[in-house]
């Protein structure tokens, strides 16, 4: 049984100003707990129910595990239907410089926890592993991002930056791509391996305060029949799209 104590100290970590102020996050459900056992994040605490004990007895043979009840699951997740499986993980810290040489996807005030998790997600898929966000985007340890990157947040380097500073810098030697509604179009334009692509948010695109900082703009082109009505994209199936034909046309 765990106490009501530590049911309270781990709900806690639901709401961001907890999760900075302790540097834990939660991982929840089978899949993420996988993929957070295979990556060098460090496992605080593992909670998981005796039948998800049973049934993953290979994956679970090297972890401490805290037995809890359904009940008690349901009280310490943040989901609609509570996990069998549950970890509080210790925030990784910032290491490494940037590689230089390989693609950046730079974030910009994205709100949505599912939009970030989506295209980390999807940048995993292509290849990519290297995410700068602004101050201002969505937590990537909301456990909602941390839900739909379905482990994705295991492989690629996230980082929160100031974007002017960042771009002002690091495009001082590379190529500095932006979505915009007009622009060379992404199914053209020729990339290279190492560009720096920003994508804007849901509702207003780019900041203008970076917009002298892009060299180059891009575009995903507008069906034409019938006349499409829709004023914008979803932001994460623009990024998914633009990283489809970067990786499509270079190799890095």
């Amino acid at each position: 049984m765990i106490s009501k104590s530590r049911i309270s100290d781990i709900r806690k970590l639901h709401l961001k100003k907890f999760r900075d102020a302790q540097q834990l996050f939660l991982v929840e459900g089978r899949k993420c707990v996988e993929m957070l056992l295979q990556s060098d994040y460090i496992v605080e605490e593992l909670f998981a129910t005796e039948s998800s004990v049973e049934a993953n007895k290979q994956m679970l043979a090297k972890v401490p595990v805290t037995i809890a009840t359904p009940s008690e699951m349901e009280r310490l997740s943040t989901m609609s239907t509570s996990p069998d499986l549950l970890a509080v993980v210790r925030k990784k810290q910032e290491s490494s410089p940037l590689d230089e040489n390989a693609p950046v996807i730079v974030l910009d005030r994205i709100a949505d926890p599912g939009n970030l998790g989506t295209i980390l997600r999807t940048a995993d898929w292509f290849g990519i592993f290297q995410v700068v966000c602004s101050h201002d985007c969505v937590d990537l340890y909301n456990p909602k991002t941390i839900q739909s990157t379905m482990g994705s947040f295991c492989h690629v380097d996230v980082r929160y930056l100031d974007l002017v500073d960042f771009l002002s810098e690091y495009g001082k030697s590379h190529r500095v791509l932006g979505t915009f509604l007009d622009g060379s179009s992404v199914y053209t334009f020729d990339y290279q391996p190492n560009d720096c692509i920003v994508i804007g948010s849901e509702s207003h695109g780019i900041r203008p305060e970076i917009h002298h900082l892009i060299t180059n703009k891009i575009t995903i082109p507008r069906g034409t029949t019938p006349r499409p009505s829709a004023e914008s994209l979803n932001a994460g199936v623009a990024a998914a799209i633009v990283m489809d034909h970067f990786v499509s046309k270079c190799t890095f």
